[in-house]
């Protein structure tokens, strides 16, 4: 019987600790898979002229990458900058300030939004977005712009994070402990204070917990950001301009340009710089975090 349990007590851990390193492997085999079917270009081009040259040509035998690294930056940033204040007040004023009755009323409305398909989205960018930022926001600043832009790229991503953000930093907010709430209150401070001083700081891993999620799905989000910003192999110089982030570049050529060896390794590498690129930030904002919770704790 005693060896009966030892021996069911090691094959749990076993395969727990199979299924922990599942994630790691899984994102091995898609980097070595990307690798793989990119070395035809890395073979033709040296990776440095593809990564940064501005130069996109597929036809002439140019496949300079950058144009699409720079679009899929500002895109991220843009939405990034919209969505995360708006994100962090909306969190802040649900899980603290709000009544319980608008607390139930609100939260399933904010939840149902990471429910709606992307290419809903989409529409909703070129039906609404477009239309005015072409007509009103782009004359505003005396800027003619056709409406397809990074500026509503990052509208339509912003509005897609909302959810993830805002559920994400509820929760966290609603961890903090009442005590510390009310030792504050105690002491003289303000609700307001209370919150901005001691809420918040305390939950600040958890907020750059949230942030990270919205981030990594405005990286890689093809769908909805494709129908909306312009799709233009070119740098943007300003929000105002189209962009061509690397998802979509990825999702509006690799089915059809799969019987051009070349391109199709181009692609490949594009898809391989995105994985990169979102694994490298989430490992930096993971050092950051620990970094942060170690000076709280």
């Amino acid at each position: 019987m005693k060896s009966r349990r030892i021996l069911i007590d090691s094959t749990a851990r076993f395969g727990l600790r199979g299924l922990t390193i599942l994630p790691l492997v899984i994102l091995f085999l898609m980097v070595l898979g990307l690798f793989l079917r990119s070395r035809f270009i890395l073979g033709a081009k040296p990776l440095h002229e593809i990564l940064l040259s501005m130069n996109w040509h597929p036809l002439k035998g140019a496949f300079g990458l950058l144009p699409f690294i720079i679009g899929t930056f500002w895109v991220t940033v843009t939405a990034a900058f919209i969505a995360v204040p708006l994100s962090l007040l909306t969190s802040m004023y649900l899980s603290e300030f709000a009544h319980k009755r608008t607390k139930r009323f609100f939260r399933p409305l904010i939840d149902l939004l990471a429910g709606i398909p992307s290419v809903v989205y989409g529409m909703w960018g070129v039906l609404i977005v477009v239309p005015v930022i072409k007509d009103y926001v782009g004359p505003f600043f005396g800027v003619t712009t056709s409406g397809y832009s990074i500026l509503a790229g990052g509208v339509v991503l912003a509005v897609m994070v909302f959810p993830v953000i805002i559920h994400v930093c509820a929760e966290v907010f609603e961890t903090v402990p009442q005590g510390m709430r009310e030792a504050s209150l105690s002491l003289g401070a303000t609700e307001w204070q209370t919150v901005k001083c001691v809420v918040v700081r305390r939950a600040i891993p958890g907020i750059i917990a949230a942030i990270i999620l919205g981030v990594s799905r405005v990286f890689g989000e093809t769908m909805a950001v494709m129908m909306v910003v312009g799709n233009v192999a070119k740098a943007p110089h300003s929000i105002f301009d189209p962009a061509y982030p690397l998802p979509a570049l990825i999702a509006n050529n690799y089915g059809e340009m799969m019987s051009m060896p070349l391109y199709d390794s181009a692609l490949l590498l594009a898809a391989l710089v995105l994985l990169v690129f979102v694994v490298f930030f989430n490992v930096i904002a993971r050092l950051v975090m620990m970094r942060i919770e170690g000076k709280i704790i």
